[in-house]
């Protein structure tokens, strides 16, 4: 379930089915999308008809929805073959055309560079595109547990659990394996938790796919794609050997092949999505106020990361937490990642060079703390945040001690017990001048990072 919540609460949720298609069902859902397939294409015709034709004309010529829906007014009512199907899905299909072929116009308008814009439509290929059909309102009715579209269409969903409300829309597709499903769009309104008193930094990772400022909800790395990497490669080994070329048509070993890949796939993706959303939804529940990197693993595809990085499915996680927050009326802060490796959490000094990733420990030349790298970076979201860190769930956190003085303390944390430091020197105020963590952005004054109101920059002992 995706959703929307918009600033007054009030928001929009999408309910999947399942779909049990009888055969005749299966047969006039098949020609409805034929139908609306060459609506598509008719629409990418005229779209590159119409740009060669601006190129020599000095009055530019429309090429938007109104016009295309005058075309299959007058296609309608010229061809038996496309009145026999309902108009919503036709009309449906014109106005996601008139949207993509938008964005990709306004890429090309804010000159994006080519790797950032989305392409102009393309032609829908009767192999190639899984069918999908919009109906709106007037085109769907629900009654007496089944769905009745647009056309004489009867299919019977299999309800797992009741719509909160009557749907707005309804889109019927297919997905890879041959599975037919039902998506509601539903009216929904937000739930708020009770207050839970806390706030959580959390870091993404690849060795962890979430590091947080709470022991308790780390998310480790699951390996789904790595527990299922035998099988699909066995099959995707059979693909290879049973590929036709593109003129003739697929066997049927190959499509044996190709549908148990894509069985695997989508069990991966499942796993993914629902480690994802269980761990967003205790992050959720224990939080009030949740300090997240902004981060965009776009990257990590292009390094020797990337098979890993893609299987920890940092960006469906992040989604799932941002969705799950405002569902329930939470606060998301997410923070810039910029240099949150070179910080350090306790007294603000930021190292010289980039730490190399073998480096797992993170330790402060200033202040001499000592913490694993990735709950330092975690810390340093709740600052950069503007959240108290001492009030957040901390792993044991170091103390802050002067020069020469070595901290002897466990990444671990127990609350209640007092940590009895070695000795260190006297307490001495740093001078003024900004630093990197001032409640204004600019630094704090001649006092501790972790502690509110504490005047010690060195010999600072954390308390439980």
């Amino acid at each position: 379930m995706t959703i929307a919540v918009t600033a007054d609460g009030a928001g929009r949720a999408r309910y999947t089915y399942r779909l049990r298609v009888s055969s005749t069902a299966l047969a006039r859902l098949e020609g409805e999308w034929a139908r609306c397939r060459w609506v598509w294409n008719e629409c990418v015709a005229v779209s590159r008809k119409v740009h060669d034709l601006n190129r020599t004309v000095t009055k530019k010529i429309m090429c938007g929805p109104a016009q295309l829906d005058r075309m299959l007014t007058g296609a309608r009512q010229g061809m038996a073959w496309l009145r026999e199907g309902s108009s919503v899905p036709q009309q449906q299909i014109i106005r996601e055309f008139a949207k993509s072929r938008s964005k990709a116009l306004g890429d090309i308008k804010a000159k994006l560079p080519m790797r950032r814009r989305a392409g102009m439509p393309r032609i829908k290929r009767k192999r190639e595109a899984a069918p999908s059909l919009n109906y709106t309102r007037r085109g769907f009715r629900l009654r007496d547990g089944r769905l009745h579209l647009a056309g004489g269409i009867v299919l019977t969903p299999v309800w797992s659990r009741d719509l909160p409300a009557a749907p707005s829309s309804v889109r019927v597709h297919r997905d890879g394996l041959g599975h037919w499903y039902a998506s509601f769009v539903v009216a929904t309104e937000s739930q708020p938790l009770p207050p839970a008193g806390a706030v959580i930094g959390m870091d993404w990772g690849v060795r962890e796919t979430a590091t947080t400022t709470s022991d308790a909800h780390d998310l480790p790395h699951a390996q789904h794609g790595k527990t299922a990497a035998v099988k699909l490669a066995r099959y995707q080994r059979q693909m290879a050997r049973r590929k036709t070329p593109r003129s003739r048509p697929d066997t049927s070993g190959y499509r044996k092949a190709r549908r148990a890949a894509a069985k695997i796939h989508k069990k991966i993706a499942r796993q993914r999505q629902d480690t994802g959303r269980k761990w967003a939804k205790a992050v959720v529940r224990d939080f009030d106020h949740l300090a997240v990197e902004d981060f965009r693993p776009r990257f990590l595809a292009k390094s020797t990361m990337a098979r890993k990085a893609a299987d920890a499915a940092i960006g469906a996680t992040k989604t799932a937490l941002v969705e799950m927050a405002r569902k329930h009326g939470r606060t998301v802060h997410l923070v810039h990642p910029a240099h949150t490796t070179m910080d350090c959490a306790r007294c603000g000094a930021r190292a010289k060079h980039a730490l190399p990733l073998s480096e797992r420990t993170y330790t402060c030349t200033a202040c001499g703390a000592v913490s694993p790298r990735d709950k330092n970076s975690a810390r340093v979201m709740l600052v950069r945040a503007g959240l108290n860190p001492a009030g957040a769930d901390l792993v044991r956190p170091a103390p802050c001690q002067g020069p020469g003085g070595v901290s002897q303390e466990s990444p671990s944390y127990t609350r209640g017990r007092s940590q009895n430091p070695s000795p260190v020197p006297p307490a001495r105020r740093r001078p003024p001048g900004p630093g990197p963590f001032s409640p204004t952005g600019t630094g704090l004054r001649g006092g501790c990072a972790l502690h509110v109101g504490c005047p010690l920059v060195h010999g600072c002992v954390a308390q439980g």
